[in-house]
C-alpha cells in the first residue's frame, strides 16, 4: 500500500453488527470473488466499492449545510435577528406577520457571494463522469447549481432561492428578481397584488417539493450511496438513508456516527468520522482523480470571477 493512504487507515470503518469487516470480504462482495484489487487495508475500499459501480449511476445525498438542527448550521448563527426561537425564522406564522428577519438573513447569504468548495465540485465531477443518479440536498443556497450540477440531477428537499412565489396570488416568479429589492432592505412585493414575494425555501409546516417523491424510483435503482456531512435528524429526508437496498454500500463522511450508522448499522456500511472537506479529498486522491478536480475546480473558479467582474 502507498506511504500516503497509511495515516487514514483508522478512518475508514466497515462497520456492521458483526464488528469490523476485512478489506477483502467487501471488494470480494462488490467485485466478485475473481477481482484481482488493491492490496488488504481500509482506505482502499472505498475506492474500489466506487470503481466496482463505475458503470452503473449511483444516487449521491448531501447535506453539507445542516439546516435542520437547532443545535448547528443555520441555526447556531440566528441570535442576531432579534427572534423568538432560532426555527422561527423559516416558520410561516412569524413570516407572514413580521418577513424581515428572513430577508435580513437572505440578503447575508447573497451578499457574501459563497462559492462551492471541494464537494461540490467533487460531486460535479461524479456527475461529468456519468456516474451520478441524483442528488440529494438539504441545502438552499443552491451553491450545487453554481458547481455545474444540471437542475435536473438535483432533489433540493427544502427548496432553494432560483425561484419564489407571491405569498397572497401565488404568481411564481424567477428567484433573482427579488434580489433588487432585498439588497436595499425593501421587503419585496408581488407587482400584481402586492403580496410579499417569499423565495421558494421549504418552510417548517409547508409540503417538500414534487421532486422529492422521485426517491421512490431512485435510491431502489442505487449502487452506492454517498452521505455527506449530514445529522441525518430532520425527516422525511432523513430516512432516506434507510432507502436503498441492504446489499447496496453506503458511504458516510461526517463529523459524527448519524442515524441508523450508529444505532442499526449494515454489513457493508463504511464510515469515515472527522472533517467532511478533508474527508472528499482523501476518497478523490484514492480513487486517482485529484489532478481532474483540481483542474475543474480552477476552471469553473475562473468562470465565477469572470461573472463576478
Amino acid at each position: 500500500m502507498a506511504r500516503w493512504a497509511r495515516p487514514a487507515l483508522s478512518a475508514f470503518r466497515p462497520w456492521g453488527p458483526a464488528g469490523w469487516r476485512s478489506l477483502y470480504t467487501e471488494v470480494t462482495d462488490v467485485l466478485g470473488e475473481g477481482h484481482q484489487g488493491p492490496s488488504p487495508g481500509r482506505t482502499d475500499m472505498v475506492a474500489t466499492s466506487l470503481w466496482g459501480v463505475k458503470k452503473a449511476p449511483c444516487a449521491v445525498e448531501l447535506a453539507v449545510l445542516n439546516s435542520g438542527s437547532p443545535r448547528s448550521g443555520l441555526y447556531s448563527n440566528l441570535q442576531q435577528y432579534d427572534l423568538p426561537y432560532p426555527e422561527a425564522i423559516f416558520e410561516l406564522t412569524f413570516f407572514s406577520h413580521n418577513p424581515k428577519p428572513f430577508f435580513t438573513l437572505a440578503k447575508e447569504l447573497y451578499l457574501r457571494s459563497y462559492r462551492p468548495n471541494v464537494i461540490h465540485y467533487f460531486l460535479r465531477l461524479l456527475h461529468d463522469k456519468g456516474l451520478l443518479l441524483r442528488l440529494y440536498t438539504q441545502n438552499i443556497d443552491g451553491l450545487e447549481r453554481v458547481s455545474g450540477i444540471p437542475a435536473s440531477k438535483l432533489v433540493e428537499a427544502h427548496g432553494s432561492f432560483a425561484s419564489a412565489t407571491c405569498t397572497v396570488c401565488r404568481r411564481p416568479f424567477p428567484g433573482k428578481d427579488i434580489w433588487a429589492d432585498v439588497t436595499v432592505d425593501r421587503i419585496p412585493r408581488c407587482p400584481v397584488c402586492t403580496g410579499v414575494v417569499k423565495p421558494d425555501i421549504v418552510f417548517f409546516g409547508e409540503a417538500l417539493p414534487q421532486r422529492f417523491l422521485m426517491h421512490v424510483v431512485d435510491f431502489p435503482m442505487a449502487d452506492l450511496l454517498l452521505i455527506l456531512g449530514t445529522s441525518l435528524e430532520v425527516e422525511p429526508f432523513a430516512s432516506l438513508s434507510e432507502a436503498v437496498q441492504s446489499s447496496v454500500p453506503r458511504l458516510l463522511i461526517n463529523r459524527d456516527l448519524v442515524g441508523p450508522f450508529a444505532w442499526r448499522p449494515r454489513s457493508r456500511d463504511v464510515v469515515q468520522l472527522g472533517d467532511v472537506v478533508h474527508g472528499v479529498e482523501r476518497l478523490v486522491e484514492l480513487l486517482g482523480w485529484t489532478e481532474e478536480l483540481q483542474d475543474l475546480i480552477q476552471q469553473e473558479t475562473e468562470k465565477l470571477n469572470r461573472r463576478d467582474r
